[in-house]
């Protein structure tokens, strides 16, 4: 039985892959590799890393959405004391929106363009029976004041390209929300907003938080983002979680050189600093090298990181990292 204890969500090796095949030659591209996390009650854990090191395919997985060719091959998801992998399409239905509620990264693809913002927040409500017809519409009324979009009864009216890139991606959180689920996944949600909106948007997410206690999976490439709103932070590279912990450990303090990189690309406080770019570019996940993926772009690599791949390695018991920096290395 569940207590306030009990993480909400857990993650235990998730491996997702993509295979193709071309001219008789198969390719298998692993882009989630034994990936395991915990999320508890209440808790906001940011998901990071440069674009192709597996957060999205993570997040889609989670609730079996991955496109075609890509398929979960191993691990369990644990959600409310269930595995989703072992739930029937019927029963994962019930759980899609109406106990994790998803924001999707591009609000004009999300949003269907031929209805209107209120329509498409009220059909969440009437898809899980919890209210229909003018009760529905008022309720998208409620959750889109709630999500501070300013003449909400109007806006309801309107259609996804009447509204601005910030309005569009509060619809799309209203409409996460709708249900009221325990948690909400929401991936890239401040992409190609200004800094003004990203601060309002991520302000939302605090709010909702503090007023309704959700679990928010929150995925970025910004760490800057992290800093602000993550109570833990897991870094991903080339598939793998190479460092995790709580935030003010893994950001003040990080121990895997690609978390070091990232922090160090990103701007300080000292107008003119020059920013440190991470050398080389994200590998090819169907050719990874034998040893540390991260190896190849490593300025601290030696003999070891060539050999094998690095376990994760406790340097406290709430800090663990993927390095031979810190352990495993002969």
């Amino acid at each position: 039985m569940n207590d306030d204890r009990t993480p909400l969500l857990e993650v235990r090796g998730l491996t997702t892959e993509f295979v193709s095949e071309r001219n008789g030659v198969r390719r298998v591209v692993r882009a989630v590799d034994g990936v395991s996390f915990d999320i508890g009650r209440g808790e906001i854990l940011t998901l990071a890393g440069e674009s192709g090191s597996g957060k999205t395919v993570t997040a889609l997985s989670i609730l079996r959405l991955v496109p075609p060719p890509g398929r979960i091959v191993a691990g369990s998801i644990r959600f409310e004391d269930r595995d989703l992998l072992t739930l029937g399409e019927h029963e994962l239905r019930r759980v899609r929106g109406a106990r994790v509620g998803f924001v999707f990264q591009e609000p004009m693809t999300a949003l269907n363009p031929v209805f209107t913002v209120g329509d498409q927040i009220a059909e969440a409500l009437e898809v899980h029976g919890l209210a229909k017809g003018a009760a529905a519409k008022a309720r998208a009324i409620e959750l889109l004041e709630a999500v501070r979009i300013s003449e909400p009864a109007r806006r309801a009216r309107d259609y996804p390209h009447q509204l601005s890139g910030g309005m569009r991606q509060r619809a799309l959180i209203a409409a996460a929300i709708a249900c009221q689920p325990p948690l909400v996944i929401a991936d890239e949600p401040t992409t190609a907003l200004d800094a003004t909106i990203q601060a309002e948007i991520l302000d939302l997410l605090l709010a909702m938080r503090k007023e309704s206690g959700v679990s928010i999976l929150l995925i970025t490439h910004d760490l800057g983002i992290a800093a602000r709103v993550a109570d833990r932070v897991a870094i991903m590279y080339a598939g793998r979680i190479v460092e995790t912990g709580r935030a003010r450990d893994v950001l003040a303090a990080p121990r895997h050189p690609y978390t070091r990189g990232l922090l160090a690309s990103l701007p300080g406080p000292i107008p003119g600093t020059r920013l440190e770019a991470i050398p080389g570019g994200a590998p090819d996940l169907a050719r990874l090298p034998p040893g540390c993926a991260f190896a190849p772009r490593c300025r601290d690599r030696f003999g070891a990181c060539d050999a094998s791949r690095p376990e994760a390695f406790s340097v406290s018991p709430v800090h663990s990292v993927r390095c031979f920096l810190y352990g495993g290395a002969a």
